[in-house]
């Protein structure tokens, strides 16, 4: 018998052309995040960060809406929203370790409600944007289907 945290198929995501693109810009978004999250600010620069709750939101739920676009199972959209969450605590305690950063639970929960929102958005229409953008702005695009089933670039 063997245990599988994801089912077969958790994975897939047939329901996009561009799977592969718009799963590596995710991927840059979180390397993105993950690095203006620890590098020092400027003093000049924090002037400008009065709300930055909204900023830990709005990124966190960019970073959650993007991927829960290209796994729509539920247990992979939970497990992205686990891992989203505990990439949020860990970022915090790094930031408590460098000089111009502090560490604040208040971070924490803003990453989270950015994360539990979209979540929830990804089962609305905001949760088909990126098939939406491939239908219709990519659309002269031609397919070229590969052996295994799953579009590329011609």
């Amino acid at each position: 018998m063997q245990f599988s945290l994801l089912p077969a198929n958790s994975l897939a995501s047939r329901h996009l052309r561009f799977a592969p693109l718009w799963l590596v810009i995710g991927l840059m978004l979180v390397l993105c995040i993950s690095f203006l999250s620890v590098i020092s600010v400027p003093a000049e620069v924090k002037k400008f960060l009065l709300h930055d709750k909204l900023l830990h939101v709005a990124a966190y739920g960019l970073l959650m809406g993007w991927f829960a676009q290209i796994f729509r199972r539920d247990k992979t959209r939970l497990l992205l929203a686990i891992g989203f969450v505990l990439m949020g605590v860990g970022i915090e305690y790094i930031q408590g370790q460098v000089p111009s950063r502090r560490f604040e639970v208040l971070d924490m929960i803003a990453n989270t409600s950015g994360i539990v929102l979209a979540w929830a958005l990804a089962y609305t229409w905001m949760g088909r944007i990126l098939e939406w953008f491939e239908n219709t702005c990519m659309a002269w695009i031609p397919r070229s289907n590969t052996a295994d089933g799953s579009a590329s670039l011609a």
